[in-house]
């Protein structure tokens, strides 16, 4: 199977396709399975231009989608790539004989510059058509131009540099207003600023470079046919619209710093690599007689800007007197050599050829190659055709290349996006740092590979490094998603391993003491660490085995605290005997059930600092589960024990005010045995209602009998409402105790008489009191002289009752006067009540014929009819309607009844005869038909509805029956 495996990969590999670019390297499977689904675009992709010129093409420059060309001697055409279907044709307007010797485009692609053999220089800007002569610089050859890309814009260069053919370097300023027959020139000014020298005197300017730093730093980059000048100044305060004058000025009494090769072409041409527009470039290439300068560009270096320089040297056939290079442009990873009959690209950081593309002669031969700064497009052209090369991911495979160089972070810069190739970077890296012994950024590494994890920790574990290896598993634990729980158990418990045994060998060595320390340190960062805080909590039991198998209390208290697992760390404490220390976690922490398990174990050493605790946390404890600890700690009986459980029962009921009968009952028990002084105290406070109190009343009674506490019995009994037996206990305590029980039952006389009768026989019989017996019968007005005299023995002479005698006397005849007195006001109210019934039989009403009913308000005399004596009139059907909702229901029936037996009665017999034989039938077979009017009418027209009774029971009725509220309310909409 694994034979099958290889080949597949081997397969894989061979068919994959090598683009152009750096060159391809082996790199070792990694985890990622590398098959290539599409054959990927090439990095240099050419396009010739559907483009045929009228007249051969002179020149061409590019810049920000704008295209420029010269055709023949006197055709400028200009072209906007976005609209590249409309071509833009201008006469250059010239009758001699001179021809376009190069054309130069700004950054912007609005200012374009036209050197002609003649000397003479056109300006054209993109927004209008004049092609203008530009007379200041009338007499120079212009060789190259430095644009300003901090200061230029579509209608001014801002100032610029100029090259000449001479040598001379110019400062110049163009301006795209035109304005009328006289109006301003486009050439602000036209002064010179230096010159280029070689050996043998003054030598063409061919590139100029003009840049400024981040940091307000200006530098110029001019080349010469075989040098290369670098020109480094800052330009003073508010001095950008004087140009480049300050920087040149540095370099008047000495030469600037170049670089010079002695091979010569007669040209050179530099070319400059900005990743983006308006930002400093970083790399630079130079064409020139010995090969291609290439490097990086460091703005920041005081002395020269350039850095690691190399020189990558023509190959046979290509250079100085065989078949030169024409142009140069520079991309991100590679250069490019314009040849006359083909393009070359160079990787510059392998210095191989990975591009020749070749050209057909008949298109001619190739003249020049440029660069369009703002896509990245490069535009090669010949006499009579133009193209065109796309670059696509270009940084596609450097990262390879620079794995080869082993410089790691650059590699991993370029494949970031490719999770498989950076996985191939890691391993590779993490190898490589293995073998030079740098164990530690190894582990780093392979903890972000997919690499085996057995491979890689026993290669730690051969090679003895458990420092790398403890920092390999935390990486990797890091790195584990929440439903990895086995694996995080498993590097959780291996690491706490790992450390414990390191502290173990360490701690023993006084030489190590600053090693151990470091390592602790370390051991509590990782116990900590809130990113392993989920896997070290999940993990807890097998890492507190672990400590405890190592005796390592210390760090199992540390790792309970950080786990809050605070019952493990009290629990601690108390195996030691470290009481305040238990109890300091218990009171910091809060929890109330560490408290309820830990009181009994605290409780019988430190108990009053843990009652102040349970006083501290106040409500937040529930005092019932403390009561068993507390109960077994009172059960010694000392004072000291059983006065800590009162002071916090007490905090409980006064300051908490707990109303559970639990803990009142309790307390009960604790102030019986232990404070008998305070327990009536306790019980009077409670009350004599035995609906308010919180105590078992049953209980109380047991428990104060058991202990002999007899007034609390007393007390308990009032409040049970036993007034006998309060009495009867009482008496055996104290008399006037007795007689504040007797006075209890003040509704039931008879009761109250019972039990002072039952203190008048005490004070008689057991204390042969005479005195007091009288006292007793002073006190309370129910006894009489002779209730008390069958108690009193034969001797005592009536001397000693005469007082009580006389005082008996006295009331009785006092009350017979009363009840006289009451009998003659009774005799007055009968006659007063006869004299008013006399009246009441003469009074009458007078009903008018115009009187109508109350309730219907139709003619009373129309129908039978009631009159009340308070005015109100109603018909009798009129009335029973208005009397009959209000009634009892058994009224209702009652009304029902005599209705019914009313209807079936015979009418009323004409004549004495038959009148007297329908009254003898009534009495006969039952009640007349008078009878039954007069029970009816006893019902309806006992009180007149409106002023009577029944209309003050009806104020709280609606005044619409509910069950026909909807119909009601219907009606009105």
């Amino acid at each position: 199977m694994a034979s099958i495996l290889d080949e597949y990969e081997d397969s894989l590999s061979r068919s994959a396709v090598l683009q152009p670019g750096c060159p391809s390297v082996g790199i070792p499977h990694s985890g990622y399975v590398n098959a290539q689904l599409e054959k990927e675009v090439p990095i240099f992709t050419k396009q010739r231009i559907d483009f045929t010129p009228s007249e051969r093409i002179t020149s061409l420059v590019v810049s920000s989608n704008q295209l420029c060309m010269s055709l023949g001697k006197d055709t400028l055409l200009r072209i906007d790539l976005g609209k590249a279907n409309e071509p833009n044709h201008a006469e250059l307007g010239r009758k001699d004989d001179a021809k376009v010797h190069k054309m130069f485009l700004d950054h912007t692609g609005s200012h374009l510059l036209i050197a002609l053999s003649s000397t003479e220089v056109l300006y054209v800007n993109r927004n209008g058509q004049k092609v203008r002569p530009l007379a200041r610089w009338k007499g120079q050859l212009v060789e190259s131009v430095g644009w300003n890309k901090a200061l230029g814009t579509e209608s001014s260069t801002g100032p610029i540099l100029v090259g000449t053919a001479q040598g001379q370097i110019f400062e110049a300023e163009l301006s795209a207003s035109e304005g009328g027959l006289f109006g301003p020139a486009p050439d602000l000014y036209f002064r010179p600023l230096y010159v280029l020298n070689e050996e043998g005197g003054p030598a063409p300017v061919c590139s100029l470079e003009a840049e400024r730093g981040l940091d307000g730093r200006g530098f110029v980059i001019a080349t010469t046919r075989q040098r290369l000048f670098q020109f480094i100044g800052r330009a003073a305060e508010g001095a950008e619209a004087q140009g480049f004058s300050g920087l040149f000025a540095a370099y008047t009494d000495h030469p600037p710093p170049f670089r010079e090769f002695p091979s010569n072409l007669g040209y050179s041409e530099l070319a400059f690599y900005t990743p983006k527009l308006r930002s400093a470039p970083r790399a630079f290439a130079w064409m020139m007689g010995d090969g291609v300068l290439y490097g990086a560009l460091d703005c920041g270096r005081p002395d020269s800007l350039l850095s690691e320089e190399r020189v990558w040297e023509y190959p046979e056939g290509v250079g100085p007197g065989a078949s030169p290079p024409l142009a140069i442009v520079l991309t991100q990873f590679h250069f490019l050599l314009l040849l006359a009959d083909r393009v070359e690209a160079v990787c510059t950081l392998t210095g191989q050829v990975v591009l020749r593309d070749h050209f057909l002669e008949k298109f001619g031969p190739l003249k020049h190659m440029v660069k369009d700064s703002s896509t990245g497009q490069l535009w090669a052209y010949t006499e009579r055709a133009v193209f065109r090369y796309h670059v696509q991911r270009e940084a596609r495979d450097v990262w390879r290349t620079y794995l080869d160089m082993n410089r790691f972070d650059l590699a991993k810069e370029y494949c970031r996006e490719r999770p498989d190739c950076l996985d191939t970077v890691l391993a590779r890296e993490a190898d490589f740092c293995f073998r030079q012994r740098r164990y530690l950024e190894s582990a780093r590494c392979y903890a972000l590979t997919q690499s085996y994890f057995e491979e890689i920790a026993l290669k730690f574990l051969e090679a003895r490094q458990e420092e790398a290896l403890t920092e390999f598993l935390q990486r990797k634990l890091a790195s584990l998603k929440p439903a990895e729980r086995t694996q995080a158990t498993l590097l959780t418990t291996w690491l706490t391993e790992l450390y414990l045994s390191r502290l173990g060998a360490l701690q023993g060595d006084p030489e190590a003491l600053t090693l151990y320390r470091e390592t602790r340190e370390r051991f509590r960062a990782f116990l900590s660490s809130p990113r392993h805080k989920e896997w070290l909590f999940a993990s807890r039991a097998s890492i507190h085995e672990l400590l405890a198998s190592h005796g390592d209390t210390e760090h199992m208290v540390y790792f309970a605290v950080i786990m809050q697992d605070y019952e493990r760390v009290v629990a601690y404490h108390c195996q030691h005997e470290a009481y305040e220390e238990a109890l300091a976690v218990l009171a910091r922490h809060r929890d109330p059930q560490l408290f309820y398990k830990f009181s009994p174990i605290l409780i019988r050493h430190i108990p009053r600092q843990l009652v102040d605790a349970w006083i501290e946390l106040g409500s937040r404890l529930d005092a019932r589960q403390l009561i068993p600890a507390l109960v077994n700690y009172s059960q010694g009986g000392e004072a000291q024990q059983v006065s800590q459980a009162i002071r916090y029962m007490e905090f409980c009921v006064n300051v908490l005010g707990e109303t559970e009968q639990a803990i009142h009952n309790y307390l009960l028990s604790l102030y019986a045995r232990g404070q008998p002084a305070s327990l009536l105290a306790y019980l009077e406070q409670a009350g004599a209602s035995p609906h308010r109190v919180h105590y078992d009343l049953k209980y109380a009674l047991r428990l104060c009998a058991e202990h002999g506490h007899h007034r609390a019995c007393v007390h308990v009994y009032k409040v049970l409402e036993l007034y006998e037996e309060a009495v009867d206990l009482a008496l055996q305590v104290d008399v006037d105790l007795a007689k504040q029980c007797a006075d209890l039952p003040e509704e039931d006389e008879e009761l109250r008489k019972k039990l002072w009768l039952k203190i008048a026989r005490h004070v008689v019989q057991e204390e042969e009191d005479v005195q007091t017996a009288m006292a007793c019968l002073a006190s309370c007005p129910l006894l009489k002289i002779e209730d008390v005299l069958p108690f009193f023995p034969d001797f005592v002479t009536i001397d000693h009752f005469k007082e009580a005698i006389c005082s008996s006397l006295k009331a009785y005849n006092h009350h017979i006067q009363e009840l006289q007195r009451e009998m003659e006001e009774a005799t007055a109210s009968a006659q007063r009540i006869r004299r008013d019934l006399q009246e009441l039989r003469g009074r009458y009403g007078t009903v008018e014929p115009q009187d109508k009913c109350a309730t219907c308000d139709f003619p009373l005399l129309n129908r039978p009819f009631y009159l009340f004596l308070c005015g109100h009139m109603f018909h009798a059907d009129c009335l029973l309607q208005a009397v009959r909702p209000g009634l009892p229901a058994y009224k209702q029936a009652r009304l029902e009844e005599l209705q019914r037996k009313l209807g079936a009665a015979p009418p009323p017999a004409k004549g004495s005869a038959r009148a007297k034989e329908a009254e003898g039938g009534a009495a006969a077979g039952g009640p007349s038909r008078e009878q039954l009017k007069a029970d009816l009418d006893e019902l309806v027209a006992a009180e007149c509805v409106y002023c009577g009774e029944l209309m003050i029971r009806s104020i709280d009725r609606p005044f619409i029956d509910p069950q026909r509220y909807e119909e009601e309310h219907l009606s009105w909409l």
